[in-house]
């Protein structure tokens, strides 16, 4: 028998928030990996915490170093605009 399904909602209480953040954050960028492993794909994946820290994985370095320099500077301008 599996879980059963989880309401979506805010979290409300911030380090409760920040710690669930943390641990699906870390999951997310495994789940990358493996994936870019498995099936021997490129496998891009950028996140942005409430206060505009950058976390990325790449499984190669092709595009990756131009893409993560721009979103490093818009995210300092701002932190939840998407940049063009």
């Amino acid at each position: 028998m599996g879980r059963g399904r989880v309401e979506l909602k805010r979290i409300e209480n911030k380090i409760n928030r920040q710690v669930t953040f943390a641990k699906r954050r870390n999951g997310l960028l495994k789940k990358a990996y493996e994936l870019s492993v498995l099936c021997d794909a490129e496998v891009a994946l950028i996140v942005f915490s409430n206060r505009g820290k950058l976390y990325e994985f790449c499984s190669t370095q092709r595009y990756t170093h131009a893409l993560v320099r721009s979103l490093k500077s818009c995210a300092r301008k701002s932190s939840r605009q998407i940049c063009p």
